[in-house]
């Protein structure tokens, strides 16, 4: 049993059972990822009948996201990974959104996908794929950038929250996708598990690392202000 956790935009935690089968719950609750991360995964943990010493192994997703909701899942991960003894490995989250597309939806090897979410500040965050053997290969990315300055091709399908933001920017939505497979804005951590396992099996190395591609909006003061009576 593998556990998944992605705090890159919804909270979501997924039990990985095996190749196929897996039970993935979320909230979108905004701002409020610390609170629910740990239900969630003790939630799942007793639908299955099993205990959390049952998890194998975890991943992560490693974002691209803002500071504070991507932090709650990597630091989440790792401290139970510690506590369990089992290993960590992070995959981008953006994977996850592109490899829903390439796995369900009939879609041709050579398809190039463009996966784009929100990072606010009127930017958008993004990485490019191609399908392959109904996998989601990365091309391109993940990088952050306004809209207009995103590289895209015409024959892109874009996927992604960030795609209904700015449809000026990416156009309306792929009706061989949209109209079936409705949830493809957000990544499901039972993606990026079976992502995870995959590219181990062909010797990848996956730190838990985020990716954050720009300094947080609060930081700290760089020196004492002066205060005159």
């Amino acid at each position: 049993m593998h556990l998944g956790i992605d705090t890159s935009d919804e909270v979501a935690a997924a039990l990985v059972l095996d190749d196929v089968r897996a039970e993935t719950l979320s909230d979108g609750e905004p701002r409020r990822h610390a609170e629910l991360l740990a239900p969630l995964v003790a939630e799942l943990i007793e639908r299955q009948g099993r205990s959390v010493r049952d998890i194998e192994s975890i991943v992560v997703g490693t974002g691209p996201a803002l500071f504070t909701g991507l932090r709650v899942g990597l630091v989440t991960a790792r401290v139970l990974g510690l506590a369990l003894g089992v290993p960590v490995h992070g995959v981008p989250s953006l994977d996850a959104v592109a490899e829903a597309a390439a796995r369900f939806a009939d879609l041709t090897d050579g398809t190039p996908l463009l996966v784009v979410t929100d990072a606010r500040r009127r930017e958008v965050y993004w990485s490019r794929y191609e399908v392959r053997d109904r996998a989601a290969v990365p091309v391109a990315g993940p990088d952050v950038a306004a809209p207009a300055d995103v590289p895209r091709t015409p024959d892109d399908v874009v996927l992604g929250a960030g795609r209904d933001l700015y449809p000026e920017v990416f156009g309306a939505p792929d009706p061989r996708l949209d109209a079936r497979y409705p949830t493809l804005c957000h990544p499901n951590p039972a993606l990026l598990v079976w992502i995870a396992q995959r590219r181990l099996a062909a010797g990848e190395d996956l730190p838990a690392d985020p990716l954050y591609l720009r300094r947080p909006d609060a930081v700290p003061p760089t020196g004492a202000k002066r205060v005159l009576a």
